[in-house]
């Protein structure tokens, strides 16, 4: 197989794995960095089987906290609601990309989009993570009228399952590549309360169905077009994705509670004017 080409596969697999669990918006980094090196794959199905390598390493660190959620589901009532919630969140983008993931494949998937999709979406991220903060408990001390003011929501646990299908609502958007789907449900979480490290976690559990979702359609849809080359670049491409998003769910909430969102915001805009900027260059 042709070095080139590997090459280019575990760029995009580590960029995958690197960007998948955190507000940028893998699906338009991978979009950007395969317009500008020349890799394509046939209805960009390399790029979502190499999810695999992701969902995987979330399964991994989370294993012992998914375990004692399965265990606890006959008897315990709070661990009931979450996994209902978890579904309920994840219902609306199953129907939507169910219904329209080939026309967004068509009509979306383009370079142009992802750029301005990634400008705009940091902006949002750094209004978002100025204007929604962590407030405390006000007390009131008797000497003004008017409620006080609540603490944000910091268990996913407790988050209610209308808040969390307006989550689901929120992630729907990210079928626009570019603007994330772990940005929109924590810009979607934030919105409805939760703390950042709250929103960014249950972020994470979300992932899990809604990219395992992704990777069964995608590979139903285009399994008899693999051939054993695109198998290799695959399974190649699962491996670097797997490691590099083991690294970022290690490490991701803690930054995210210590310094919040403006790294990524940054980050954002400067990839989508620097794509902005090669596009018109290089086009």
């Amino acid at each position: 197989m042709d070095l080139v080409l590997i090459a280019k596969a575990l760029v995009l697999a580590v960029v995958e794995g690197a960007t998948e669990f955190i507000p940028v918006s893998s699906t338009g980094h991978q979009l950007l960095i395969g317009h500008f090196i020349g890799f394509h794959s046939p209805n960009n199905t390399f790029e979502v089987l190499i999810q695999l390598g992701a969902i995987l390493a979330i399964l991994f660190v989370y294993f012992g906290r998914l375990w004692s959620i399965a265990t606890a589901l006959p008897n315990d009532p709070r661990a009931r609601r979450f996994v209902l919630a978890i579904l309920i969140a994840f219902l609306p983008a199953a129907i939507v990309g169910g219904l329209f993931s080939k026309y967004i494949k068509l009509y979306l998937f383009n370079p142009w989009i992802v750029c301005a999709t990634l400008v705009a979406g940091g902006i949002v991220l750094l209004i978002i993570d100025d204007t929604v903060g962590e407030p405390k408990a006000a007390q009131n001390d008797g000497t003004h009228d008017g409620p006080t003011e609540h603490p944000r929501k910091t268990d996913v646990f407790e988050f209610s399952l209308p808040m969390a299908l307006k989550i689901g609502l929120f992630q729907c958007v990210a079928m626009i590549p570019g603007v994330s789907r772990s940005g929109a449900t924590i810009v979607g979480a934030m919105l409805m309360g939760a703390s950042k490290r709250s929103a960014t976690e249950f972020s994470f559990y979300l992932a899990m169905p809604t990219m395992a979702g992704a990777f069964a359609k995608d590979l139903l849809d285009n399994y008899k077009n693999l051939s054993s080359n695109d198998a290799l670049l695959i399974v190649i491409g699962f491996v670097a994705a797997f490691i590099s998003a083991l690294i970022v769910v290690r490490t991701v909430l803690d930054y995210v509670s210590r310094h919040g969102f403006w790294l990524f915001a940054w980050w954002r805009i400067i990839v989508g004017s620097l794509g902005f900027a090669g596009l018109i260059l290089f086009s």
